[in-house]
């Protein structure tokens, strides 16, 4: 631990410690805002029914999945069009994927395809706010540079809202890192928007940001233009962040914050024990010292077989903490598999997925549908996975740049779902026959939207209140209940 950092509960009497725990607790983050008011509107609202889903796992692709190269491949298209992968068997008769995704292939049985989800920009900015508020239309104060407090929420700061939380721990959060441009502008669509800034969801900061690298460190660091990398780059679990809303001194080592909860354990009970503060503050006094509840985030500490099941990767940790923590609760668990921009191949798309991108995620993601399945809340857990946009069916290169990649393109993508009651093996939509366009069954953003909020038992005619008291309706769209048995 640094020597100039010190901690204000051991430094003030009694009373000001307590007072500054709670201070701190409720605003420590996972980025987020703990001890503010919230509505927990669905605890008792009448009639409410939960879905066959109890949680859900988004798994997040920034940069956006080439359906081409992965669950949508045109064989018999021109090779501009085709690419270098070849389509294999799945379990389920006639569905083929990327013979880059073997582990995937063998468990169909598992998984479903929507392959016509479609919105109109090509931005990642725009497209990033889309899909992560299942909203086509950005609101007119959207600002591509930045989150505005106009934007719309995020699915994960709406579920958070009108979810209760389960004892100490929140009802969504995200992981392993919030999405950040290399040129460090924080991505827009993450937050509370309209819900206010107090509302953000809660972000656990396991990865360092890092403006150079892409992909499932360490095992899998590679540059889009120059392959792999060789760096230290450290996955650290239960590492906590301050926002930037906070008017206190700011902790100068995030790494020692640890350091500080583990030894501060027995003022943080204490200070849970004082009257006077709702139950989200009460809620992160416990997140901070609960074992049981920090074990949930703890993935180094997980047997080495489980380990190496998942990966010692980025990804792998990743969706092993979101097993863990859907196991212990929370109801959302947002995983960001890459930070921003890691599956946007501009150039070396063949390679870059062949030898970085599908090895880690082929392997995390069959991992945690084993382990789902294994313990027996695969049907209660609906895993979905998307990004920003899908990539242009025509295969370009960019002048200078010696190997082919594909643009922007959001005219249409493929959505993988997993667990949560869906039928294994089941398509939905397709398009046509160079993959840039739904040829049937056209689906939107705010459709996908509706299947998670209609998974999470939130009813149809839920509710939410934005910043000047406004009722908001949550559903735009319809679940995907084709896909469902």
């Amino acid at each position: 631990m640094s020597s100039d950092f010190r901690s204000p509960l051991l430094r003030h009497s009694a009373a000001r410690s307590t007072r500054r725990a709670f201070l701190r607790a409720g605003a420590i983050g996972l980025a987020g805002g703990l001890g503010l008011d919230r509505l927990a509107a669905l605890e008792s609202a009448a009639g409410a029914k939960p879905g066959r889903a109890k949680n859900v796992i988004y798994i997040f692709l920034s940069g956006g999945l080439s359906q081409l190269d992965s669950f949508d491949l045109k064989p018999d298209s021109p090779s501009e069009i085709r690419g270098e992968f070849r389509p294999i068997a799945t379990k389920t008769p006639g569905l083929q994927i990327c013979e880059h995704l073997p582990e995937l292939a063998k468990r169909s049985e598992s998984w479903a395809l929507c392959r016509s989800l479609s919105h109109a920009s090509n931005d990642h900015s725009k497209g990033h706010c889309i899909m992560m508020t299942g909203r086509s239309e950005t609101t007119p104060s959207f600002d591509p540079t930045k989150p505005t407090e106009g934007d719309w929420p995020s699915i994960a700061a709406l579920t958070a809202e009108l979810l209760p939380s389960s004892g100490s721990l929140p009802s969504s959060l995200i992981l392993p890192e919030k999405l950040i441009h290399r040129s460090g502008r924080t991505l827009a669509g993450q937050f509370g928007g309209l819900l206010g800034r107090h509302k953000d969801p809660f972000f656990l900061e396991a990865s360092p940001y890092d403006a150079v690298g892409y992909g499932a460190f360490p095992e899998y660091d590679f540059h889009h233009a120059d392959g792999p990398l060789e760096r230290e780059l450290a996955y650290r679990t239960f590492s906590l962040e301050l926002p930037d809303t906070i008017d206190f001194e700011r902790f100068q080592d995030r790494l020692a914050l640890r350091g500080l909860l583990d030894e501060q354990q027995r003022h943080l009970e204490a200070a849970s024990t004082a009257g006077g503060v709702d139950r989200y503050r009460d809620m992160a006094v416990g997140l901070l010292s609960d074992p049981k509840v920090k074990a949930s985030f703890d993935v180094h500490s997980t047997d080495a077989a489980t380990q190496d099941r998942y990966g010692r990767n980025s990804f792998g940790w990743s969706l092993l903490m979101a097993r863990q923590l859907v196991e212990s609760g929370v109801r959302l668990v947002q995983v960001n598999l890459g930070n921003n921009e890691t599956w946007d191949n501009h150039q070396a798309i063949f390679p870059n997925l062949r030898d970085y991108l599908f090895p880690p995620t082929d392997r995390a993601i069959s991992a945690l549908l084993d382990d789902l399945k294994e313990r027996g809340i695969l049907d209660d857990t609906l895993v979905i996975m998307a990004g920003e946009f899908g990539r242009t069916p025509k295969i370009s290169t960019l002048r200078g740049v010696p190997l082919p990649g594909r643009d922007h393109w959001g005219a249409v993508q493929s959505v993988w779902f997993a667990g949560g009651g869906i039928t294994g093996g089941a398509v939905l939509g397709s398009t046509d026959k160079f993959g840039g366009h739904p040829a049937s069954d056209p689906r939107r953003p705010e459709d996908l939207a509706a299947t998670i909020y209609d998974a999470l038992g939130i009813p149809k005619d839920a509710h939410w209140t934005d910043v000047k008291g406004r009722p908001m309706p949550l559903y735009h769209g319809e679940p995907m209940r084709e896909l469902f048995s």
